[in-house]
């Protein structure tokens, strides 16, 4: 079953919040082309206006210190992982540069 665009405005602000409450450095990565192989052009639950509605609510609920990359391709990308990697590095980096800093 396929959320709609309504349900993914409501998972976007609940998935936002969560994002939210994270005390470290946080970044938010969204493969515009699909989330998932399903939702994949040509594919059963390929739904662009359900997918924008998540993204536009996560955006627009989501701190403005948290980092948002979009990326113009599906989520098992190559070049999408290796975005994801490195901002995952980048964020360790700086979170241990902030616990000598503060701890």
């Amino acid at each position: 079953m396929r959320t709609n665009a309504e349900e993914c405005a409501q998972l976007g602000k609940i998935l936002a919040e969560k994002l939210n409450a994270s005390k470290g450095p946080t970044t938010f990565l969204i493969p515009k082309k699909a989330m998932s192989v399903i939702s994949a052009a040509s594919q059963k639950f390929h739904d662009p206006a359900a997918d924008k509605a998540l993204f536009d609510a996560i955006k627009t609920n989501l701190r403005l210190d948290i980092e948002v990359i979009e990326m113009d391709c599906v989520i098992n990308d190559a070049e999408f992982a290796g975005v994801c990697a490195e901002a995952l590095l980048k964020n360790i980096g700086r979170q241990k540069k902030c616990s000598k800093t503060y701890g």
